[in-house]
């Protein structure tokens, strides 16, 4: 932040905004930019810091509530399994067992859809459309 700033009443939202800017372009001693995730660590402490002398009633109000953090970079998986290794994977579950022919369903719905793991554990029997053949992703 900027010098001679010592106190929270004192930062405006107008240096906040900079702040992302300044981490940005902030080198460490070996010459090398933060990591993204630091940046976003940093950027995110300081919105919850504000947010709390906010609720404490240290300031009067929030100059870090409309504060944008970076988005998260996402990044594809490394490796992606070939067809005859899909194919293997698929033979696995046994489908003369009621849970290997589940645990064939969850697989086929998987690969089939893309889904993630956390929308498929959340699906619910409701959220399947036979007539129109559709998935309501929750």
């Amino acid at each position: 932040m900027r010098a001679g700033l010592t106190r929270p009443e004192e930062i405006t939202k107008p240096i906040l905004e900079r702040y992302p800017r300044y981490l940005f372009h902030y080198r460490k001693a070996n010459g090398k930019p933060l990591l993204f995730g630091t940046q976003y660590g940093r950027l995110a402490h300081v919105r919850l810091y504000f947010r709390w002398l906010a609720r404490q009633n240290a300031i009067l109000w929030n100059p870090a509530s409309d504060l944008d953090l970076p988005r998260r970079q996402r990044k594809l998986p490394a490796q992606v399994l070939t067809v005859a290794e899909v194919e293997k994977v698929m033979q696995v579950p046994e489908l003369r067992d009621p849970i290997g022919l589940r645990d064939r369903a969850i697989l086929e719905v998987l690969f089939a859809t893309g889904m993630r793991r956390s929308e498929l554990v959340n699906l619910d029997v409701y959220d399947v459309d036979g007539e129109r053949a559709t998935v309501h992703v929750p």
